[in-house]
């Protein structure tokens, strides 16, 4: 084989620079010998160049990876045919498809990343599992290790059945067997393309529990969750928590599981917290375990909300994921929402809000305002995995409210069920989601991505007047965002206001807008899309207390002067319960 060739370190990489694919990949066959010290690994990969962009060398992502032999169509690969280095594999002189083969080995043991393929615990008695998100997939193969490069999947897992009793990987499990005495083999099979950042596998000593989930499409998955002894006593609320998921999904979103079995596995080693991997989600297990003589009430919520979040990511960011990875937002920040939906509709709605404001308020917005603030969704990198903040997270789920509460539900369903139906198999941006949600309203949403692109947290500040003798309310609001680093010069973002008036005796006031025929609703999101805008409501028929930004409609600092007797007011009679607290 050639020698590996020294390469520079990452460079900076900036989302206009973005280029679609020159390769897809059609099928990965992957066949995997699994050991702790020395795992085995051959892939066939079959490929299909993009005749409409220029010709261009295959690029394949690796590295630690010991390359033992690399065929091109069935040859043995030359020299000249192909250079090696230590991030990749360039193959020149392609056509339009390709099948290529390689051979290598890996060392689990040694991978002190936990990025890839790694070993769980001691060598004896240790377990092997992957992370891969968001570019660990290039450590266990040589791949296009993009998000935008989606394929089928055929894995054949092989391991010493009294070591590694438990085999697990994405998809459906075809067939098993023994190979020798000792050993015993595992196919799987996953049908939906997927990112390389989802593909999991799992081998080791593990202990059970089981379930089943009937799905309203007709469907019965078999749910099963694993983990170590000391453990899989405590995961039985777990269990109940993925139920409770996939029949909440499926009402809330119209959304049904799509395999035959549903894996999570639990780990005490496993440092990212979480994670999604199509159909085998792996945890720490500190967010599975909860039982009633151990766990507080946190625990329990916390369990509740960490097995939802990555089971809705089966569509937020599984079935339609990201185009690249500038649009983490595009999957974390609509799965936290769906997340935080999910808790609040089974369990607390606003103590939910509350923690989740509070959160923002504390981490987000200090972040907003400090050396390292940046838009939800950045414009550059040089390593991705610094991007995993609540800004991406948290703010990225506080868009997809505001823009739920502007269509209201009915609306923002609509715009959903368009998404992942145009979208579904997939590789997308922040602009497709934008774009269904308005195709399904009939409205143009193009001035939110400025949220997206814009860091730093607006003020929002309201002056009001009540004239007694015309009966009206003048409500004036403002909004200013301060310069952040490297972004000196804001614009107005459009910001929606949950508005409610109470009268003295706390009834509820009829909201009727200067110009308009008739007051008919009690409640109503204002969107204030200008640095400035003033508001007149009429028949006002006496001094109302202003209720703002129920439930916080939108993630801004709120400046409203209040006097103590209306703040009064709000404690016994406000009868949305974030605003009650606020």
């Amino acid at each position: 084989m050639s020698e590996p060739v020294s390469n520079i370190a990452k460079p900076l990489i900036f989302l206009h620079d973005y280029r679609p694919p020159a390769w897809r990949v059609e099928l990965v066959e992957l066949d995997i010998s699994l050991a702790a010290r020395n795992t085995l690994v051959s892939a066939r990969l079959h490929l299909e160049r993009d005749t409409t962009q220029p010709e261009a060398d295959l690029w394949l992502d690796g590295e630690d990876l010991k390359l033992l032999e690399l065929k091109v169509n069935g040859e043995i690969a030359d020299g000249r045919d192909f250079q090696l280095s230590e991030h990749g594999l360039r193959i020149r002189s392609l056509g339009a498809k390709a099948l290529i083969e390689t051979r290598s080995s890996i060392d689990p043991s040694a991978n002190t990343k936990l990025q890839g393929l790694y070993l769980s615990g001691s060598d004896d008695d240790g377990f092997l599992l992957t992370q891969c998100e968001a570019e660990g997939f290039r450590r266990i193969t040589w791949f296009p290790d993009r998000p935008d490069v989606l394929a089928k999947y055929d894995v054949t897992l092989r391991a010493d059945r009294s070591r590694y009793p438990v085999l697990l990987a994405n998809g459906n499990e075809v067939d098993r067997g023994q190979s020798d005495s000792n050993g015993h083999w595992a196919r799987f099979i996953d049908p939906f393309p997927k990112a390389s950042y989802l593909f999991a596998l799992v081998a080791g000593k593990l202990e059970s529990i089981e379930d089943t989930h009937h799905g309203a499409d007709g469907r019965n998955v078999r749910l099963v969750i694993l983990a170590e002894p000391d453990a899989i006593g405590q995961c039985e609320w777990a269990m109940q928590c993925l139920k409770s998921s996939m029949e909440w999904d499926e009402q809330r979103f119209g959304r049904h599981y799509d395999l035959d079995v549903f894996h999570i596995v639990g780990t005490h080693d496993f440092a990212a917290g979480a994670m999604e991997n199509k159909g085998l989600n792996i945890f720490n297990s500190k967010y599975l375990q909860a039982a009633p003589d151990t766990a507080t009430d946190d625990d329990f919520r916390h369990v509740l909300a960490v097995v939802g979040h990555e089971y809705f990511h089966n569509w937020s960011g599984n079935r339609v994921t990201c185009r690249d990875w500038f649009q983490l937002c595009l999957k974390e920040g609509l799965t936290v929402y769906r997340e935080q939906e999910f808790e609040s509709d089974v369990a607390a709605r606003t103590r939910r809000r509350i923690g989740d404001v509070r959160q923002l308020w504390r981490v987000q917005f200090a972040e907003d305002g400090g050396p390292l603030a940046h838009p939800v969704r950045p414009d550059r990198y040089t390593e991705i995995n610094n991007f995993y903040t609540t800004t991406v997270y948290e703010k990225g789920a506080e868009i997809v409210r505001m823009l739920a509460s502007l269509l209201g539900r009915d609306g923002f369903r609509r715009g959903m069920d368009r998404y992942f139906e145009r979208h579904d198999g997939e590789a997308v941006t922040v602009e497709d989601v934008l774009a269904a949600l308005a195709d399904a309203n009939d409205t143009d949403l193009t001035a939110w991505l400025a949220w997206y692109s814009q860091a730093g947290t607006p003020t929002l500040s309201v002056k009001q007047d009540y004239d007694e003798a015309s009966k009206t309310l003048t409500v004036e609001l403002m909004q200013y965002t301060a310069a952040t680093p490297d972004q000196a010069d804001k614009r107005a973002l459009p910001v929606p206001v949950n508005i409610a008036l109470f009268a003295q005796d706390g009834k509820r006031m009829p909201l009727r807008l200067d110009g308009e025929v008739a007051a008919n609703e009690d409640e109503r999101v204002m969107l204030l899309d200008q640095a400035q805008a003033t508001w007149r409501f009429i028949d006002v028929d006496s001094s109302p207390v202003v209720s703002l930004l129920r439930g916080y409609s939108a993630p801004v600092r709120l400046r409203c002067e209040q006097s103590a007797s209306d703040l009064a007011v709000l404690i016994r009679h406000e009868n949305d319960g974030f605003n009650r607290w606020f």
